[in-house]
């Protein structure tokens, strides 16, 4: 058995930035599609808030990256502290099976 005793906070920040992020692109089409039939309305009040659900499409990966970033670090931060009352988590981990090597070549003098 291992035990993972503590979290790079930065390293494990940056991994939830980065997937958090990529879960935000999921919106980004259906927030595109709210946007262009908000434009399509024909009324100045449904362009203009087509036009701010696009500018919202924009940046809600940034913001969604931003907060899994900030909660990645945070969480980082309360596992390394708590690893150190509870004592971490406990891995137990297999080596991968080894393939057959042939012996090198030597040749014959």
């Amino acid at each position: 058995m291992y035990t993972v005793k503590s979290v790079g906070v930065m390293s494990f920040a940056k991994m939830m930035g980065a997937i958090y992020g990529a879960l935000g692109l999921l919106f980004v089409p259906v927030l595109l599609i709210a946007g262009v039939a908000g434009m399509m309305t024909g009324e100045r009040a449904g362009a203009f808030g087509g036009a701010a659900v696009i500018v919202m499409a924009v940046m809600f990966p940034i913001l969604y990256g931003v907060m899994g970033f900030i909660a990645g670090a945070i969480g980082a931060l309360l596992y390394n502290l708590f690893a150190k009352w509870t004592g971490g988590i406990e891995l137990q981990l297999q080596a991968p099976p080894v393939a057959f090597q042939a012996p090198a070549f030597q040749p014959q003098a």
